[in-house]
């Protein structure tokens, strides 16, 4: 049995309504318009920035550095995803996220995680309840986004762990609960991928990958197989590494090879998945059939001295199989917690779970400049928990890390620490600082705000952004003016007073109708600050 990853996440499918309870802040600055997503799909569009994302809710209740680090988080672009509801509930809440993101002209990244008996009922156990439901709740999820752009990852771990499923080999998968018939539980599991990719890919706008494991897990040729009965020929590609932590450049010929793999077996006559040359023997005719296994602790590449991290062997046996025919199934990586590569540990110590010593990889960027890579994305939100992990222990405590971790899908502010110190490559903190202090005057607010310039360079002139969450308006502004369009609000400085040099502070007082709620994060000429 090969290594498996897993999943964590649960952010709940109630976005909407939290958008009624609480004021947030992500204004996208007019520089990015250009960049604006449009129909012809993910990649070189422009990621959106939820600003109701679970990393801003949740440096709501925290403070000092662990506050900042979750804000510097929540500035970044990563996925919502949607884990459960009732067809309404999943429609709305999608339909939220789609909306807001169209207005700001950005791809918004979705991940539908509610197949049944996902994750094998282990630390990311729920899912739909049948075929029925999951095809409800999906066919709600595809109404939600309609007709506007929206990348959607369909299903972490839905070919991965597959419950009753008999690999290539012939081997049986570790998953086989009691409460799924045997004879039918695979042939449901591809039922439902195929119906969610349908869906989904007959959307105008949309773009939807499937799932490809990671390159410390499943083989080329096993995964491949998966993928095609899947649907992957009538998506938009596959994804790989949701909530891992493999190293991109592996990942990057992970993806190459399983393209290669796909085009082999359908468009070559002889292609057979058994002949896909992968991860675990290297052989091929630029090292004289000599394979190794890879190793998944270094970084692989073409020429490479040491054999066990070199991909001359498996590129020259796709080269030589292929001809004239070319791979063409693109595909994504996440990036968001594989800047210092997997952990290694002992395979009872459940290396996917919460592992220490992990940094955040490459920032999400849909212009990578790798052919078939569509994009570098944040699947998985870094800084949210994997799950307890007991690593083969009765728990509660992780015995790694000797604490008790969060639940999958909480907040893990010490797992949050480490990602944004050991990020690879080094992510810089934010360049501007905000502090409100705010009071209830009657049926409205009235705030003090004191903005700090933490960058190099000057301002001039200046502006502070944000957005509010519900039906707030702002009367005056002592010490700048103001420009508000519905729930979006820009302070300028005033003309002697607008210049904001490296270091220095500018203060003004804001006074309005509505509810006194702060929102979760404010904009200093288009870059996201912390706050207080």
């Amino acid at each position: 049995m090969f290594p498996r990853p897993r999943r964590s996440r649960a952010l709940r499918c109630t976005a909407v309504a939290a958008a009624a309870l609480i004021a947030t802040a992500v204004v996208v600055p007019l520089a990015a318009s250009a960049a604006a997503a449009d129909s012809s799909g993910l990649a070189g569009s422009g990621l959106y920035v939820n600003p109701l994302n679970t990393t801003l809710e949740a440096a709501q209740g925290l403070s000092g550095q662990s506050r900042s680090d979750a804000q510097l988080l929540g500035s970044i672009p990563s996925a919502d995803w949607f884990t459960k509801g009732t067809p309404a509930e999943v429609r709305a809440a999608v339909d939220g996220v789609v909306t807001a993101a169209a207005k700001a002209g950005r791809m918004p990244v979705l991940v539908a995680y509610n197949l049944p008996f996902r994750d094998c009922a282990q630390y990311s156990a729920g899912g739909a309840e049948n075929t029925a439901a999951y095809a409800a709740w999906i066919d709600a999820f595809a109404a939600g986004i309609g007709a506007r752009p929206a990348t959607v990852i369909l299903e972490p771990d839905g070919l991965g762990i597959i419950p009753h499923y008999t690999s290539l080999d012939g081997s049986k998968d570790w998953c086989q609960p009691v409460e799924l018939d045997p004879a039918t539980a695979t042939a449901d599991r591809f039922a439902q991928l195929n119906h969610a990719v349908d869906a989904l890919a007959a959307l105008p706008a949309a773009s939807v990958y499937l799932d490809g494991v990671h390159s410390g897990w499943l083989n080329v040729g096993e995964i491949s197989d998966r993928l095609l009965k899947g649907g992957v020929q009538k998506a938009d590609g596959f994804f790989l590494n949701a909530s891992n932590y493999q190293f991109t450049a592996n990942l990057t010929a992970y993806g190459r090879w399983i393209s290669s793999c796909i085009a082999f077996v359908t468009e070559v006559p002889s292609g057979s998945f058994a002949e896909c040359g992968n991860q675990y023997w290297n052989g091929g005719p630029a090292n004289n059939w000599s394979g190794v296994a890879m190793s998944n602790y270094g970084q692989w590449s073409a020429g490479d001295p040491d054999p066990a991290l070199n991909t001359d062997g498996v590129d020259s046996r796709y080269a030589s199989q292929l001809g004239a025919v070319a791979a063409s199934t693109r595909y994504v990586i996440d990036t968001s917690r594989n800047g210092q590569g997997p952990w290694q540990a002992a395979p009872d110590q459940e290396d996917w779970c919460n592992p220490p010593g992990r940094g955040l990889g490459a920032v999400p960027t849909t212009n990578t400049g790798v052919p078939l890579v569509d994009a570098y994305l944040w699947i998985k939100v870094p800084g949210e928990s994997d799950g307890t992990c007991y690593r083969g222990t009765a728990g509660p405590l992780d015995p790694v890390r000797g604490i008790e971790d969060p639940a999958a899908g909480q907040w893990f502010a010490v797992q949050a620490r480490e990602l944004v110190a050991l990020a690879s490559p080094a992510v810089a903190p934010l360049a501007c600082d905000v502090r409100v202090i705010g009071t209830k005057l009657g049926s409205g607010f009235a705030a003090a705000v004191t903005v700090e310039n933490r960058g190099t360079a000057t301002l001039s002139p200046w502006t502070l952004a944000w957005t509010f969450g519900g039906t707030q308006r702002v009367r005056t502004v002592v010490g700048g003016s103001f420009a508000q369009a519905g729930p979006d609000v820009t302070v300028t400085g005033p003309r002697l007073l607008g210049k904001l040099a490296p270091g220095k502070k500018t203060a003004f007082v804001v006074t309005g109708r509505g509810a006194a709620e702060a929102p979760w994060q404010f904009r200093l000429n288009g870059q996201a600050c912390t706050s207080h």
